[in-house]
C-alpha cells in the first residue's frame, strides 16, 4: 500500500511537469506516456486541483478535463516563484524559538545534540531577524515526562539499567523496581518498553506513570527480544478476547484514559459507557473495587456478579 503510494506521487509530481509543457494533452495520449490506464489518469487529476503552494485563491493547481483533453488554467501557480524560500511569519518563528530554547534545557540531553541545538536555534533567530524578538520574553518548563524521557534516552544511549518508582493503576499502587531500557516510542502516550527485573519479563511502561527514575551504575543487559509491532496500536485484543462493558459518572472517566478501549460513549451527566476486550476479565475486578460509586461492569454477568461479591467481602473485613 505504501508504495502505491509512493508511486502515486512520484507521477503526479511528474505529471506538473509534463501537463505544464503540453496544453489541452490528450488523456489517452498521458496515460500511454505514463503507463497507467485512463480511469488512473483521471483519478490523479482530480487529486492535482488539491494541491498547491497554500489554500488561498490562485495557489492551488488549476487542472481539468473534459474526458478527452486536460486543461491548465493556471500554469504560473508551479512557476519560478513558487520555489523561492517561504519566511516563517512572527508566530511560527517565536514557536520554534521558544521550543527550541526549551527542549535545550531538557536534564539529561546528549551534550552534542545540546550543542546542536543551540547552533540551530541561532540560525533560526538569524533568519526570522525581529520576528525572533518575541521570543526572548518568553519561556516553556517540561513537566516530569520530559525529565523522564531524557533520562531514559540517555540510560538507552549509554545502555545503563535504571531504577523507577512506578504506578500501576491495576494494583492502585507504586513499586519499585530496576529495568533495562529496549526502546522508547510513542502511541498516544510516551512509553518506554524494557526488561523488567522484578517479574523477569519484557514490559510497557507509561512514562508519565514513573513517579522517581534513577540511572544506576549497572550496564543494561536485557536478553535478546523480538521488537512487536506497534502500527495497529499499543493493546490489540484479539477479536476472540470476551468483551466488558463498564458504566461510570464523571469521578470515573479516568478509566478511558488508562485502560485501552473499543469505544467509550457519552452518558448523561458526564458519564461514559465504555466498550474493551480482554483475555482475563477476572482482573478487572479491582478496577471495580476502586470505582465504588464511580462505575460499575455491566458485562459480562459472571464479571459484575464477582465484582459485587468481592464489594461486599471487602466491606465486611472493615466491619470486623
Amino acid at each position: 500500500m505504501a508504495g502505491n503510494a509512493i508511486d502515486q506521487t512520484r507521477r503526479m509530481l511528474s505529471l506538473v511537469t509534463y501537463l505544464r509543457e503540453r496544453p489541452g494533452a490528450r488523456v489517452a495520449d498521458v496515460a500511454r506516456a505514463f503507463g497507467i490506464t485512463e480511469d488512473e489518469l483521471i483519478g490523479d487529476l482530480d487529486v492535482l486541483p488539491m494541491c498547491g503552494t497554500s489554500f488561498r485563491g490562485g495557489d492551488l493547481l488549476d487542472i481539468d478535463t473534459d474526458g478527452d483533453r486536460i486543461w491548465w488554467h493556471n500554469p504560473d501557480a508551479s512557476g519560478a516563484s513558487t520555489g523561492e524560500p517561504l519566511r516563517l511569519a512572527a508566530d511560527e518563528a517565536t514557536a520554534l524559538l521558544v521550543a527550541a530554547r526549551a527542549v535545550a534545557t531538557l536534564p539529561g540531553l546528549r551534550e552534542s545534540d545540546r550543542q546542536a541545538l543551540v547552533r540551530a536555534t541561532a540560525k533560526i533567530e538569524g533568519a526570522a531577524g525581529e520576528a525572533a524578538g518575541a521570543s526572548s520574553r518568553l519561556s516553556v518548563t517540561f513537566e516530569s515526562e520530559g525529565g523522564v524521557f531524557a533520562e531514559i534516552d540517555r540510560a538507552i544511549s549509554e545502555r545503563r539499567r535504571v531504577w523507577l518508582r512506578y504506578y500501576s493503576p491495576a494494583r492502585d499502587e507504586l513499586t519499585e523496581r530496576e529495568v533495562d531500557p529496549i526502546r522508547l516510542f510513542a502511541v498516544g502516550h510516551t512509553y518506554m518498553e524494557a526488561w523488567c527485573r522484578l517479574s523477569e519479563a519484557r514490559r510497557t511502561f507509561r512514562l508519565d506513570r514513573v513517579a522517581e527514575i534513577r540511572l544506576l551504575d549497572e550496564a543494561s543487559d536485557p536478553p535478546p527480544v523480538e521488537l512487536r509491532d506497534l502500527s495497529e496500536g499499543l493493546v490489540q485484543p484479539a477479536a476472540e478476547d470476551p468483551e466488558v462493558v463498564i458504566e461510570v459518572g464523571p469521578g470515573g472517566r479516568w478509566v478511558a484514559e488508562y485502560y485501552p478501549h473499543d469505544s467509550a460513549e457519552e452518558l448523561p451527566e458526564g458519564g461514559l459507557r465504555i466498550t474493551l476486550r480482554t483475555p482475563d476479565p477476572a482482573s478487572l475486578r479491582r478496577l471495580a473495587l476502586r470505582l465504588g460509586r464511580d462505575g460499575r461492569i455491566v458485562s459480562p454477568t459472571a464479571l459484575t456478579d464477582s465484582a459485587r461479591e468481592a464489594a461486599r467481602e471487602t466491606l465486611a473485613a472493615y466491619g470486623e
